[in-house]
């Protein structure tokens, strides 16, 4: 108990500090992004008909860091990988997923953005489906006892069709919770997720009925959960501006959202679209899809720091009081 009260005690006194150096001026809200492309190495990730999500990510995240780069050249950017290999060049990708996170956290991060591909259907780009496509009357003779008459019946006609996977869009998750024990207990999987987001992941999620747990997960629920979902929201808002099919923001608790809930700041996950989509994956691969997409992000992020900037600069107030001295 006086462990889980000194960690406790310290993650309260760092956010505080933190909120006081903000307030104040001192400290820039957004000093260190840290990005991450999804998958990598011997882990691919989803498929589509000629590309690979941990292909796609990986470029859409280094043409994200360079437009951020030139943004703001002060700004530290932090990629979790820069080549195909799993972050830290690690043997597994349990072990590259806990090298992520540390890496964000030791890094100091102000913002941890992950960038992905999202797959859903049985196979990229469609599949052959069996089906009925008909049905002929046929009749028969049936005896019951002494007594024989006619029975219809059909003959079914099959087709094998083509079915096209359709499934599109965008969509941003932010890691569930809620000071609520009974609410973070609550949380399950969304009804129509789609997503693979490291669904293969072994490592275990954070127990509630762990004290030191719960007070981590009470550090994110007061500090980082609404700035994450305010920035989620942003990202989405800018995808349907331009006019991608909007998936919504989604809250996970589950395997596969590891990242997220492993990371001491506000955090994103964005399946950029579904690479088993013929039409979305050509758009994912191209020049000009990845330049809108990093331009949509870009755009968040650079609302979401102008909106942090704004809150964090002396009011009217401290102004005379800073003169006055």
């Amino acid at each position: 108990m006086k462990h889980v009260l000194i960690t406790l005690h310290l993650l309260l006194c760092s956010c505080f500090l933190n909120g006081i150096g903000a307030q104040s001026g001192s400290r820039k809200p957004i000093q260190t992004i840290i990005i991450d492309p999804g998958h990598g190495g011997l882990d691919p990730g989803a498929m589509g008909t000629h590309e690979s999500e941990a292909n796609i990510s990986l470029q859409v995240s280094l043409k994200l860091g360079d437009t951020l780069a030139k943004a703001w050249p002060d700004l530290k950017l932090i990629f979790t990988r820069t080549t195909d290999i799993l972050p830290g060049n690690k043997p597994n990708k349990d072990a590259a997923l806990k090298y992520r996170a540390d890496l964000a956290n030791q890094s100091g991060g102000d913002l941890f953005i992950a960038i992905h591909c999202n797959s859903a259907g049985r196979h990229p780009g469609g599949w052959n489906e069996r089906r009925v496509v008909g049905r002929i009357p046929r009749t028969k003779m049936v005896k019951k006892g002494k007594k024989t008459y006619k029975k219809t019946y059909y003959e079914y006609q099959y087709e094998t069709v083509w079915v096209e996977n359709k499934v599109k869009g965008t969509e941003t998750y932010v890691w569930a919770m809620n000071k609520n024990d009974d609410k973070i207990r609550s949380v399950s999987k969304n009804p129509d997720y789609t997503g693979e987001i490291d669904s293969t992941s072994t490592l275990s999620l954070p127990d509630p009925s762990d004290p030191t747990e719960k007070a981590r997960m009470l550090i994110y629920a007061q500090n980082y959960f609404r700035k994450s979902l305010n920035i989620a929201d942003m990202v989405q808002q800018e995808f349907t501006a331009a006019g991608r099919v909007d998936r919504g923001v989604k809250q996970r608790n589950d395997k596969g959202i590891w990242v997220l809930q492993a990371t001491g700041m506000p955090s994103i996950l964005i399946e950029i679209g579904f690479i088993s989509n013929t039409e979305e994956e050509e758009y994912l691969s191209s020049e000009s899809g990845q330049a809108e997409i990093v331009a949509n992000i870009f755009t968040a992020i650079k609302r979401y720091k102008e909106k942090l900037e704004a809150k964090s600069k002396p009011g009217p107030e401290e102004e005379e009081t800073k003169k006055a001295f």
